[in-house]
């Protein structure tokens, strides 16, 4: 290199900070910023689950309400599909569908009541063995008392202290106008279960179409898809628990008919639908049969009962219930249990029957969410 050039181009100083560098953020700052972003949305989640809730508590009976109505019309669209092939109109169709479940529910209630008659007509022929049986258990605990007692220390009674019992006076009117309250409010919802179901059938394509309008055009097929994954799950789900529910109460009304369960036939097909309740239901099935057999069957039959209910629950819903519904619902155990204590605290035994299907539908909703997808995933098997 020459010199001139040297010192015409001198070397250049490199400059302790720029602009651009001052202008940086600290590392501190980012983080803290990063923290209390992800502090506020947490909150904001937690908010968001509680006035869900809430929300759930309060309005339980429109909730309810619109749920049966969801999975009803679910249940008829078969039907209305079917008429609406043959050349009727959808509305008609639709109709016709929802005429069918009220003369399927009202002859199912009119037997039902012609059944509880029958019975409590034949009650006082064997009101003495009932009587006996409950005298036996009677017994039983005296002499638990009376052994009791024999071992406990005596404790020292005033003979000469009064007995002051205070007899609440109940105020039956009040009582009777919050039970009737209470009734009319139902009474009042359930008679919009029809209509429900009707505008759903008939106005089936257009609540579809017109929801997957509601979101942005690019999250527009995946609110499709998750809408049809839903509707794919609940098929599913019904169809699942029908054909479980049917086996079940064969192999139970053969059962019970062995034993001598009066009105067997009645009591198999009840006790086989209750036993489709997640762990619940092997308790509450066994109910019907053991109470309507008090004072008919002896010690043997009760222990056949129990132990038919729980081994026909234990194999249809280990062997039948994950081949019919399990493809589709994919929850794991710890999540249906939790769904079952929530949805049973808010709605009670509406929130058991629709714990399966609601949080299965959620878990559906995750998968298709990219921000709650690990949701889905703590919620599936």
């Amino acid at each position: 290199m020459s010199p001139d050039r040297a010192v015409n181009d001198p070397e250049p100083v490199l400059e302790e900070s720029t602009p651009a560098a001052a202008s940086l953020p600290e590392p501190r700052a980012v983080t803290a910023g990063l923290r209390a972003a992800q502090t506020a949305g947490s909150a904001i989640t937690v908010l968001t689950i509680v006035a869900v809730l809430a929300a759930c508590y309060f309005a339980k009976l429109v909730i309810v309400v619109l749920l049966v109505a969801v999975l009803l019309a679910f249940i008829l669209a078969p039907i209305a599909d079917f008429l609406e092939r043959r050349r009727i109109p959808r509305s008609v169709s639709a109709a016709i569908a929802v005429l069918l479940l009220m003369a399927g529910l009202f002859g199912a209630s009119y037997y039902s009541y012609s059944k509880a008659q029958d019975l409590a007509h034949e009650l006082p022929k064997y009101s003495g063995r009932i009587r006996a049986s409950l005298e036996k258990y009677v017994r039983k605990a005296e002499d638990l008392r009376k052994s009791t007692a024999n071992v406990l220390p005596n404790t020292p009674t005033d003979s000469n202290a009064q007995k002051v019992v205070v007899e609440q006076q109940t105020n039956w009117s009040d009582y009777l106008t919050r039970s009737f309250g209470g009734l009319t409010d139902f009474l009042f919802a359930m008679a919009f279960i029809p209509f429900l179901i009707y505008f759903m059938l008939s106005w089936q394509e257009h609540v579809r179409a017109a929801t997957v309008m509601l979101f942005r055009l690019e999250n527009r097929n995946t609110a499709y898809v998750t809408l049809g994954a839903i509707s794919k799950m609940i098929r599913s789900f019904i169809v699942g628990n029908v054909v479980v529910g049917l086996f079940m109460s064969g192999a139970l009304v053969i059962v019970f008919g062995v034993v001598h369960v009066p009105y067997f036939y009645f009591v198999g097909f009840l006790s086989g639908f209750l036993s489709l309740i997640p762990y619940l239901g092997v308790v509450i099935a066994m109910a019907p049969p053991l109470v309507l057999g008090l004072g008919r069957i002896h010690g043997a039959d009760a222990i056949i009962i129990v132990v038919a209910v729980a081994v026909v629950h234990l194999v249809a819903l280990n062997v039948l219930y994950p081949k019919m519904i399990g493809s589709r619902v994919r929850l794991n155990p710890l999540a249906v249990t939790v769904a079952l204590l929530l949805w049973g605290w808010l709605w009670g035994a509406m929130g058991l029957i629709l714990a399966v299907p609601i949080t299965a539908a959620m878990k559906i909703i995750f998968d298709h969410v990219d921000s709650l997808r690990g949701y889905g995933a703590w919620l599936g098997e």
